[in-house]
């Protein structure tokens, strides 16, 4: 408009003719390239935003003082709730940790990629597989798009080389490459396991990149060390574009604290161990503040399943939930989720259903990767529900145990096929004749049975099962490989 007016000036000025005009048409023309050149080139130099997972072991639903713990205070991590998105309805892929990461980072089902379980449900020392590098994980993703990608923490996903972080899209690693439970010196009991915390009853390796740096792991102070490898992480990458990948080891019976932490809870050791860590994540809030990339962050705090419960007041709560780990009840794989970017996630509390699986999906489309094309991807884009509070994309999940559909939930509703609890005798596993039925909504801690009142509802639930049972035939397990000791 502005250089139509300013030809119009011109002519009635000077009376130009009419080749006069044309050039000069066609100097603002090149003007007008120009600044759009330089428009775009200030635009490509604009960072493309961080990402940090911080990812919780046996951490349950309800215990952060944001989901509504009376004694234990989480401060740091209570403040991504309040002023980013705490999600209420999130859910793992898995009830158990090495099936439950293996989904996060590739955005599929574990049956999918080789980890549902057939009789074991996780990795252990004597494991020879692992997550398979043909599986593409947000690191490879992120890495196409030029980003520095590291892990610090817990990896369960296979401790040979050929399956380490390394090998995986990260550039870096610096962990425990298992559950610190195992390689246990005078063995796995409930005596050591809630007894005084002594690390040469667990020999377990602390690594960095391929190499062990020490053995036993020195466990009070992980949470310490983690945060300080996580912290110079992010300094070191500053001017880049970064994921950083912090599951932490804590809060995995056995539990670890440092000095510092030792008695500062009412809710005795186990709060100890989360008052070091919600000190952790306050470590990573103040540190991006610092460098001014609290901004350009996504950070997403979540756990990987429910309260190990058999670990007694070591272990966790799942709040109004029923059961805890190993299970498909909802306490076994509702998670908090809380995401936060400032001015970018809208503060809100959502209570659409989500899913580890999304995280993928979402990242891609917030740091403008590419989601892969060649498979599956179970995973929904969360991002309009983040920046814009629109509805959420997903409806339903599936809750699988080893390579059987347990339950499945749409909607309000969750239709349990199989039950089973976790870590008795027998587990009292039942396969049922008559489905039952839960509104998870009204019920969260499924005690009403509603299959009668809603059979349309129960043959909805019960077809969805079919249809995505059709399409996901049982696999071989990488789990199930172990050394032959024979």
């Amino acid at each position: 408009m502005k250089k139509v007016f300013l030809i119009f000036s011109v002519t009635l000025l000077l009376g130009l003719s009419a080749c006069t005009l044309r050039h000069i048409d066609s100097i603002l023309s090149q003007d007008e390239k120009h600044n759009q050149s330089a428009n775009s080139t200030v635009h490509s130099n604009i960072k493309k935003p961080n990402v940090i997972i911080i990812f919780m072991d046996d951490m349950g639903y309800g215990d952060l003082s944001s989901y509504g713990h009376p004694t234990i205070t989480t401060p740091n991590i209570d403040k991504l709730a309040q002023e980013g998105q705490k999600w209420t309805n999130f859910y793992t892929a898995s009830s158990v940790c090495s099936p439950s990461r293996g989904a996060l980072l590739t955005g599929r089902y574990p049956i999918r990629i080789g980890l549902g379980p057939l009789k074991k449900r996780v990795f252990f020392p004597n494991s020879t597989g692992g997550l398979p590098t043909s599986e593409i994980t947000i690191a490879e993703m992120l890495k196409e798009e030029g980003y520095k990608t590291g892990i610090v923490g817990k990896w369960h996903l296979g401790h040979l080389p050929e399956y380490l972080p390394t090998q995986q899209g990260f550039d870096s690693y610096y962990g425990i490459p298992y559950s610190n439970d195992m390689d246990a010196t005078k063995g796995w009991n409930l005596a050591n396991l809630l007894g005084e915390s002594d690390i040469n009853l667990w020999n377990v390796p602390l690594m960095e990149n391929e190499r062990i740096i020490e053995r036993p792991a020195d466990q009070t102070s992980i949470t310490k060390r983690y945060t300080e490898k996580a912290l110079e992480f992010i300094e070191k990458h500053q001017h880049d574009p970064f994921f950083l990948y912090f599951p932490h080891t804590m809060v995995h019976t056995p539990l670890f604290a440092s000095q510092d932490y030792l008695g500062t809870s009412k809710r005795g050791y186990f709060g100890d161990v989360m008052n070091e860590v919600d000190w952790s994540v306050g470590q990573v809030i103040s540190t991006l503040e610092r460098l001014q990339l609290d901004q350009n962050t996504l950070v997403i705090f979540t756990s990987d399943n429910g309260p190990w419960l058999m670990m007694r007041d070591h272990g966790g709560s799942s709040g109004l939930l029923r059961e805890g780990k190993g299970t498909t009840w909802e306490g076994g794989m509702r998670v908090p989720g809380i995401f936060y970017m400032p001015g970018t996630v809208q503060s809100a509390t959502v209570t659409d259903i989500g899913s580890t699986l999304d995280l993928l999906p979402t990242i891609a489309h917030m740091t403008g990767a590419k989601v892969p094309e060649d498979r599956i991807i179970d995973g929904y884009d969360l991002s309009p529900v983040l920046t814009e509070k629109a509805k959420g994309g997903r409806d339903h999940m599936i809750f699988y145990r080893n390579q059987d559909i347990y339950a499945v939930r749409k909607g309000d509703y969750k239709a349990h096929f199989i039950t089973e609890t976790c870590y008795t005798l027998n587990n009292n596993r039942q396969e049922l004749e008559n489905p039952i039925l839960f509104n998870v909504n009204h019920d969260p801690s499924e005690r009403y049975n509603h299959a009668e009142a809603h059979p349309a509802k129960l043959d909805e639930i019960i077809q969805l099962a079919i249809d995505h049972r059709s399409e996901t035939p049982n696999s071989y397990s990488e789990l199930e490989k172990v050394v032959n000791e024979d």
